[in-house]
């Protein structure tokens, strides 16, 4: 039985969620599907990261609603994503070496076909260096590895 669900052998104000308890999931539920909905954009657009924005939902989800966390482990392009954070708390080396590369790729071409706008070249190009001290201090697992 979930949290959710109501067990009528106990007294209705210990299973009820408070208005509060529910806001909170409500808002966790929100940003975790806000995070996932730019998570899937970043596919598409390379200068949008998808993996922190999927990580950040998931994490949203676990706090939010066992349903939806749930069906984001049981995702087949999501999941094995989420299950290995959650198991290693690491980064592949591979998807680390390809995300920096994809990453400075857009972002680099971005910033040059910007080159009329210098602020906004500047802006971009210290963007993708926050991410990539972000992205290099994470742990790194090496093919069949556990992380360092």
């Amino acid at each position: 039985m979930t949290s959710l669900q109501r067990d009528t052998s106990e007294p209705a104000a210990t299973v009820e969620l408070s208005r509060r308890q529910r806001l909170l999931r409500a808002l966790w539920v929100t940003l975790g599907a806000t995070s996932l909905l730019l998570g899937i954009i970043g596919i598409f657009l390379p200068v949008l990261p998808t993996t922190p924005f999927v990580l950040l939902a998931a994490g949203c989800f676990a706090r939010g609603s066992e349903r939806f966390h749930g069906w984001l482990l049981e995702h087949p392009r999501f999941g094995p994503l989420v299950s290995d954070w959650q198991r290693h708390h690491s980064i592949p080396l591979r998807a680390k070496c390809l995300a920096l590369v994809m990453m400075w790729t857009s972002m680099g071409a971005t910033a040059w076909f910007m080159r009329g706008r210098p602020l906004a070249s500047a802006a971009l190009i210290a963007c993708a260096a926050a991410v990539s001290i972000w992205m290099l201090r994470l742990p790194t697992r090496a093919p069949g590895g556990h992380g360092n």
